[in-house]
């Protein structure tokens, strides 16, 4: 998450493009989770987007309620397809699935102080 924070800092703090970068971000991640869909909710491609995205909510947007919502959502309906998780990609999926979960509890403990 801290890798995620200060890819983004560098890329959309400073100058009049910040409002205008963020907005182009934030549309871009909900198109690609709209087709992120097509794919098992295991799989690590959407898992990946699904970290991604929710650390943008809570790092750029400052948006810890839909960072939450979006990180918890993924990890359920992964755990509920649990069974569908393929060989090839367990690693990717579970380590995926690891951090959402991580950043969930950190994120929720953070709401709670």
């Amino acid at each position: 998450a801290e890798f995620g924070k200060q890819w983004y800092q560098r890329r959309v703090t400073g100058g009049d493009k910040r409002t205008e970068t963020v907005e182009n971000s934030h549309t871009a991640y909900e198109e690609a989770s709209k087709i992120a869909q097509n794919l098992y909710p295991t799989h690590p491609v959407r898992l990946g987007l699904a970290l991604n995205y929710s650390v943008f909510h809570y790092e750029i947007q400052g948006c810890p309620e839909s960072a939450c919502k979006l990180a918890k959502a993924s990890f359920a309906q992964a755990v509920a397809e649990l069974d569908s998780l393929d060989q090839e990609s367990y690693k990717d999926s579970t380590l995926n699935m690891q951090l959402l979960r991580h950043n969930l509890t950190q994120r929720m403990s953070e709401q709670d102080k």
